[in-house]
């Protein structure tokens, strides 16, 4: 028996998030069932981080354990003859048999795509949040930088989470422009359930002139999830890397 880990790209337009669902097609189910026609083999492989429906990923990162004799690497082009388009493996390799994509993680990459324009995007539909109205992008940028730090952040935890605890290590947090697009990169050793789309779009009402950036340090200071902004849609969301 070997571990094999994939590292995977996908556009979580048409699927319900990467989490196996019984009523609702998840891209687990389709890598499942592609490893399943080229090995012959039931194998739900476990996935570095949960992604909601919508949310895309550059490198999600995969591990499944297989009897299977096909060289590690080759299961990169050998799965991608399975897999639908919108799904790809980028890399394949054999890990040790202690390695798991979730449980030895020790950080994550995630980046949030804005198209700040008036005019809706016939193409970045699905692939960004449009916000029509101008943006302050300073602000926006200071509310970033106080994310910075070991810090207890409840406050920007979804209901419905399975967290124990929510202090988490940003050690990233920052905005830069191109062009009409706006776009947020974060790095940190964990995040909570919804918990950069919160981000965001508490970022978002500050550039609105709703909040200032200070609201930031009030709302990790007190806790209080109902005293900070909106949560941004899933479709800007990108997961870049899983760090080992």
């Amino acid at each position: 028996m070997r571990k094999i880990k994939l590292v995977i790209e996908y556009d979580g337009s048409g699927y319900h998030g990467w989490q196996y669902q019984k009523n609702a097609i998840s891209v687990q189910e389709v890598l499942s069932k592609a490893i399943k026609k080229l090995t012959g083999e039931d194998i739900i492989p476990d996935g570095a981080g949960r992604t909601d429906a919508g949310v895309h990923a550059y490198g999600q990162v995969a591990s499944f354990i297989t009897s299977s004799s096909i060289p590690a690497e080759k299961f990169t082009l050998a799965l991608n003859t399975y897999l639908p388009d919108n799904i790809s493996i980028i890399a394949s390799e054999e890990a040790d048999e202690n390695f798991h994509a979730r449980f030895s993680a020790k950080g994550k990459h995630y980046r949030y795509i804005i198209i700040n324009r008036p005019q809706k995007s016939a193409i970045w539909a699905s692939k960004a949040w449009h916000v029509r109205e101008t943006l302050d992008f300073e602000a926006m940028n200071k509310a970033a930088g106080f994310f910075i730090g070991h810090k207890c952040f409840r406050a920007f935890c979804a209901s419905g989470h399975s967290a124990k605890t929510f202090d988490r290590t940003v050690f990233y947090s920052q905005w830069h422009r191109d062009g009409e697009f706006l776009v947020y990169d974060t790095k940190g050793d964990g995040f909570l359930y919804n918990m950069v789309r919160i981000m965001v779009g508490t970022m978002v009402d500050i550039g609105k002139g709703r909040y200032k950036p200070e609201i930031i340090e009030e709302a990790i200071r007190n806790q209080q999830r109902n005293s900070i902004g909106v949560t941004a849609p899933p479709s800007g969301l990108y997961l870049m890397e899983v760090f080992y």
